[in-house]
């Protein structure tokens, strides 16, 4: 097992928080205010195959009317009180979804149709290994994109306390690798957990000691790992408070999506941060006219988001928003057709969401159209926008990393959508393995890594 920092502040090494010397108060670097670039990428994984078509759909012309022919029971509605709320004349979105839909309006929530891989795979397993590791056709790659992210992004502060975190039990497969990630799932349970509590303060001194008394990765990440721990330990005790009255949704994804504005606040230098949401795979039983279970599921992921996008809303220092980019992305769509058991079947092309406070809103990318001789196979929407696009423009123009050679190998077709603002680096395509694979282990020693290509 490759040693990471999650696996390191398992056992022993939480017990460190609080101990002689730990930090006590807020970086100063790691401020919204930082002259490094300071930009948050929220990735929201959508595990099981997101219906797009049900989230957001056409609700005028020819393709309203395939939409209708294909979908007699799941169909969202045109007129009543289930009706879609229209988007742009074109398209509309659920009415479960009336938070994105508020986001929308109010420019901070784009919506890019016919997303996703460019080469069809319905396969749950590899599909998602093949976006989360950033290099489609190969699940071989032994490093997430995100990790490779944010082993080139240039301008990041070495000294951040906590860049990273895969929010819940499992690290997500997009930071793979990168040994600066943590996983959390309650603040509160970020603490000391071995032995009778008489002994903690004692156990926090020795292991404070012990990491100082070399500068290899393992001190270095004891040590970055002891100081995120005394401060979230320090500043996360009793229930959350949610500012600007923030409502999240009951369950683990609203739980989950606490955690990372909590450490947002906390101001540890947070740079990247996964979130997932399971149970999309809607095979049967998916919901009258958009409504039931899918209703139900597109309620949390609506609610949630706008929950997150209002507690981190603010001014000067506070103004969270104003740095932060959540994607929302999902392995494939589904089909277009309903099948017998009033459910979708695996799919292909779907949407993407991207919001934030520098969001360009609106609809984004280029409609294949419903017609059969537009449905790839004659099944699926078509995919018209490499979901690599999307994210190279936001570490292009929000994270200022244009080393697209390094985080998607292989790729070179990128062009800007105008999903969000920012300054236009001009992409490198050329692939550096150190920079790729040097994660600091085997004293910076990369040779061990390589790309897989079989």
């Amino acid at each position: 097992m490759q040693p990471t920092r999650r696996n390191f502040i398992v056992g022993a090494a939480a017990a460190a928080a609080g101990a002689t010397g730990a930090i006590k108060t807020r970086m100063a670097f790691a401020g919204p205010d930082a002259e490094d670039n300071n930009e948050l990428l929220v990735f929201v994984f959508l595990r099981g195959g997101m219906d797009g078509l049900s989230l957001v759909l056409p609700i005028t012309g020819a393709d309203r009317s395939h939409y209708e022919t294909a979908r007699s029971y799941l169909a969202v509605p045109n007129t009543g009180p289930d009706a879609a709320l229209a988007l742009d004349g074109i398209f509309g979105i659920n009415p479960n979804a009336a938070p994105l839909h508020d986001l929308y309006q109010a420019n901070h929530l784009a919506i890019v149709v016919a997303a996703g891989m460019t080469e069809a795979n319905r396969s749950h397993f590899d599909a998602m290994e093949f976006i989360e590791r950033g290099t489609p056709g190969n699940k071989l790659t032994s490093t997430g994109w995100l990790t490779r992210h944010l082993a080139s992004a240039p301008n990041l502060p070495p000294e951040i306390i906590m860049p990273s975190i895969s929010v819940g039990s499992v690290q997500a497969t997009s930071l793979l690798g990168d040994m600066n990630t943590i996983n959390i799932s309650d603040p509160d349970s970020f603490n000391l957990q071995v032995g009778p509590w008489e002994w903690r303060s004692a156990q926090r001194v020795a292991l404070r000691h012990l990491y100082t008394q070399d500068s290899t990765w393992l001190h270095q990440a004891g040590l970055q790992t002891l100081d995120a721990v005394d401060i979230v330990e320090l500043n996360t005790g009793g229930n959350y408070v949610p500012s600007n009255g923030a409502v999240y949704p009951s369950g683990s994804f609203g739980d989950h999506l606490q955690v990372v504005a909590q450490m947002t606040k906390l101001d540890l230098g947070l740079r990247v941060a996964t979130i997932d949401l399971g149970g999309w795979d809607t095979h049967e039983g998916q919901g009258d006219q958009g409504q039931g279970y899918f209703g139900g599921e597109i309620s949390d992921l609506a609610q949630g988001l706008k929950a997150l996008y209002t507690d981190l809303d603010g001014s000067g220092a506070s103004n969270y928003t104003g740095r932060m980019t959540v994607v929302v992305q999902s392995e494939f769509g589904r089909r277009l057709r309903e099948n017998a058991d009033h459910g979708t079947d695996h799919g292909h092309g779907n949407l993407m969401l991207v919001m934030g406070g520098n969001t360009n809103g609106g609809i984004h990318g280029q409609w294949p159209g419903l017609a059969n001789e537009d449905l790839y196979d004659g099944a699926d929407l078509a995919v018209t926008t490499d979901f690599r696009r999307v994210l190279s423009e936001i570490l292009i123009r929000r994270m200022g990393n244009n080393k697209l050679g390094v985080v998607f190998p292989g790729y070179a077709d990128y062009q800007p959508l105008g999903i969000v603002t920012g300054v236009d680096l001009p992409p490198d395509y050329s692939a550096d393995g150190s920079a790729i694979f040097n994660d600091g282990f085997e004293s910076g020693d990369t040779s061990r890594w390589s790309l897989t290509t079989g």
